[in-house]
């Protein structure tokens, strides 16, 4: 189910490739409901036949255990949402969350984000692509794991149309600095209504689990938000 692909050493991850804890519910999920809401490894994305509309696309890259995802799209099911993350019990939990909730305007990636927006998402195909508490890395020496980089951040602006939004919330504010340093020096971006920092919550996104553990030790959160110029 999940891609199997040979990664390319000589490539720094983001992540860390791991199978974790899977529950029955998750297993079978990924077993029954996978032709329904899963894209095969390497299938180019086609809104048209995936969706059988042209609706507006958002992709969420690691969507954790897509709590977040699934609450958007029930909430806008006049939007078709994409949805990339490398963890098996993430995708299972997903999966279960829309056929519980009749929600069938998603679909999901289970590979590497690099290579789904690299390699098999067309030139202005999204209209926003979110960014959720990626992964800080906090460490000096790990910076370079970081997925906002400025080629990443090139390669998203080539990805979505005129006046797309690249929609980042993070918890660790040095990884919020370096975000916005990475934008600011893609000629293909600007911030949104000239803000680096929106301090209240965005009405339009659901808490995650991520966020309220990043609020429990005290951590700001910044959600950081640029169009496609």
């Amino acid at each position: 189910m999940c891609a199997e692909k040979k990664i390319d050493r000589r490539r720094v991850l983001s992540f860390v490739r791991r199978r974790g804890r899977i529950t029955p519910s998750q297993e079978k999920a990924l077993k029954d409901l996978w032709p329904v809401y899963g894209v095969e490894p390497h299938e180019p994305f086609n809104g048209e036949k995936l969706f059988g509309n042209l609706a507006s696309v958002t992709l969420e890259i690691g969507f954790g255990n897509g709590s977040n995802l699934a609450a958007a799209a029930q909430k806008n099911p006049q939007r078709n949402y994409v949805g990339v993350e490398v963890h098996e019990p993430g995708v299972g939990h997903l999966m279960n969350l829309l056929d519980k909730g009749g929600i069938g305007n998603v679909r999901i990636f289970c590979q590497d984000a690099v290579e789904v927006v690299r390699d098999l998402i067309q030139d202005a195909a999204l209209d926003r692509v979110n960014l959720f508490f990626p992964d800080p890395w906090p460490k000096k020496r790990h910076h370079k794991r970081r997925i906002v980089s400025p080629d990443f951040a090139e390669l998203v602006s080539v990805k979505l149309r005129q006046g797309g939004c690249f929609h980042i919330a993070t918890d660790w504010d040095e990884y919020a600095c370096h975000i916005t340093d990475t934008l600011e020096g893609c000629k293909n971006f600007e911030r949104i209504d000239g803000k680096i920092y929106h301090q209240l919550r965005l009405e339009d996104r659901s808490m995650t689990r991520f966020e309220k553990r990043g609020l429990l030790l005290g951590h700001p959160v910044r959600d950081i938000l640029y169009a496609k110029i």
